[in-house]
C-alpha cells in the first residue's frame, strides 16, 4: 500500500479490531493497544504490532486513531501521553457529542496535536466494504494527509473545520435510525398480540419504511422554508388523531406506546397552542421553540 503512514489504533472493541484488521489487509503498518489484554492475537498474526502501553502505542503511529468507550475514557488514556502526541495526527472515532468533540479539539490544539473527529456510519462487519462511510470534520491537514488510508475503511466525507460537525451529522443520523428501530419494535409488539411473528412483520415493514424514506426530501423543503401553512399535506390535527389511535391500539393490545410518546407529546403541544392547521413538518421547529 503506497501513500500511507503508520497508524496506531487505541481500543480493540469490535470496531477497533475491524479498523485494525482492514489496515493490515491493505498493508498499512499498524500498532494496536487495548486496556485489557487478549484481544489482539489475530491482529498480531496478521502483522500488527501489539503495544503493552499507550505510550508505546502512540510512538508507533503517525496517525493515532482512538476508538474507546466514551469521552471520559479518551481523556483518561490520552491526557498522560499528551507530550508523546505532540506533532502527531489524532483521529477520534469514539462516539462523542459535538461539544465533547470540540473540547477534545481544543485540548489537542493546546498540546500541539493536529485533530480530526469522525463518526462511523457502519457496523464492524461493514468496514472496508461497500456501504460503509465515515464522516469527518476538524483538521484539513489530517484529512488530506491520510485520505488514502481513511478511504480503506469506507467512503470518507469531510464536513469542514468545525470539529463538532461530524459528530452532529453522526448523531442526527443515529437519531433517525433509533427512532425507526423504536417504531419497528412497537409494531412488532403490536402484531405479537395476534401471534404474528416479527419476521413476517419485518418483510413488509422494510418495504414500507423504504417507500416512506423517499418522502424525506419533501419534508426537508418545508422545514427549510418554514412554510408550515402552505399546501399542507398532513396537518397537525390529523396527525394528532392518528397518533391518538396508535396509542389506543397499543393500550388495547396490552403494550406500551413509549416509542411514540415523545412525538405525540410534541404534536399535542402544538395543537393545544393553536397550530392544528399547520403542517406536520412544524414539529421540527417545535423541537427548538417552546410552542
Amino acid at each position: 500500500m503506497t501513500n500511507t503512514h503508520p497508524v496506531t489504533v487505541l481500543g480493540l472493541g469490535a470496531m477497533g479490531r475491524a479498523l485494525a484488521h482492514r489496515f493490515r489487509t491493505a498493508g498499512v503498518a499498524t500498532t494496536v493497544w487495548n486496556r485489557t489484554p487478549g484481544k489482539d492475537p489475530e491482529l498480531v498474526a496478521a502483522g500488527a504490532v501489539s503495544a503493552p502501553t499507550v505510550t508505546e502505542a502512540v510512538r508507533g503511529g503517525h496517525l493515532v486513531i482512538v476508538v474507546l468507550l466514551d469521552h471520559a475514557s479518551v481523556h483518561q488514556q490520552l491526557d498522560p501521553v499528551a507530550t508523546e502526541l505532540r506533532g502527531k495526527h489524532l483521529l477520534n472515532l469514539t462516539s462523542t457529542s459535538p461539544e465533547q468533540s470540540r473540547e477534545l479539539a481544543a485540548w489537542a490544539a493546546a498540546h500541539g496535536i493536529e485533530f480530526l473527529d469522525g463518526g462511523i456510519m457502519a457496523v464492524p462487519s461493514m468496514i472496508g466494504a461497500e456501504g460503509a462511510s465515515i464522516l469527518y470534520s476538524g483538521s484539513p491537514t489530517v484529512f488530506d494527509t491520510h485520505r488514502a488510508t481513511l478511504e480503506l475503511l469506507g467512503a470518507a466525507d469531510y464536513f469542514g473545520t468545525d470539529p463538532g460537525l461530524a459528530a452532529l451529522w453522526d448523531f442526527a443520523l443515529l437519531t433517525t435510525m433509533y427512532a425507526m428501530f423504536g417504531g419497528f419494535f412497537q409494531g412488532a409488539a403490536l402484531l405479537a398480540s395476534a401471534d404474528v411473528p416479527a419476521t413476517d412483520f419485518a418483510a413488509r415493514a422494510t418495504a414500507w419504511v423504504t417507500a416512506m424514506a423517499h418522502t424525506l426530501p419533501a419534508y426537508a423543503r418545508v422545514i427549510d422554508t418554514g412554510a408550515f401553512t402552505d399546501e399542507v399535506f398532513q396537518d397537525l390535527t390529523f396527525t394528532k388523531s392518528a397518533l391518538d389511535a396508535l396509542r389506543q391500539a397499543a393500550t388495547d393490545a396490552g403494550i406500551t406506546a413509549e416509542p411514540l410518546s415523545g412525538l405525540a407529546a410534541l404534536v399535542d403541544r402544538q395543537v393545544a397552542a393553536g397550530h392544528g392547521a399547520a403542517a406536520f413538518e412544524r414539529t421540527a421547529a417545535a423541537l427548538r421553540t417552546p410552542h
